[in-house]
């Protein structure tokens, strides 16, 4: 029966050793501070790998193995992406590895947006000159009414 738990207990123990990974020993990269800079000031500025904050700010994102890019964005001014590109300088025995970002400062000028596009509503049209007035027609003679045209009655004789 010993000889069966110890078996047991060998088979478990190299089960084990076979799911460790190297991987967990490896240093994890340290995060990489990065200067945001706009004109004017005041974007937002969010970053493809989540951190995000408003001009002029540092953040500090994770290295990754490649690039990333910035965004900026502000009201009444056309928003710009700008890309970042890591550099890592793997070291030596008498320096240590580092980690930077080209460019650092991110800097960028938001230009103004332009006036909202004019809606598509279709163009007047010229009103049509209205016909000159034709001379009333004259009243018919039982009418009681006085014909406009006519030249006003003389007046009474004098009494």
């Amino acid at each position: 029966m010993r000889r069966a738990i110890a078996i047991a207990v060998v088979g478990a123990s190299l089960a084990g050793c076979s799911s460790f990974s190297f991987d967990s020993l490896k240093p994890t990269p340290p995060p990489v501070q990065v200067q945001l800079e706009s004109v004017p000031p005041g974007a937002d500025a969010v970053t493809s790998l989540g951190p995000a904050c408003k001009t002029p700010c540092s953040v500090a994102v994770p290295a990754p193995d490649s690039g990333f890019s910035v965004t900026f964005n502000l009201p009444r001014h056309a928003s710009a992406t700008v890309p970042v590109q890591v550099i890592r300088n793997p070291g030596d025995f008498a320096s240590p590895a580092t980690t930077m970002t080209d460019p650092n400062p991110v800097f960028v000028e938001l230009k103004p947006a332009g006036p909202p596009p004019k809606s598509a509503r279709k163009p007047m049209r010229p009103k049509k000159p209205k016909p000159p007035k034709a001379a009333a027609a004259p009243a018919p003679a039982g009418s009681p009414f006085p014909n406009p045209s006519a030249p006003p009655p003389p007046p009474p004789p004098p009494r």
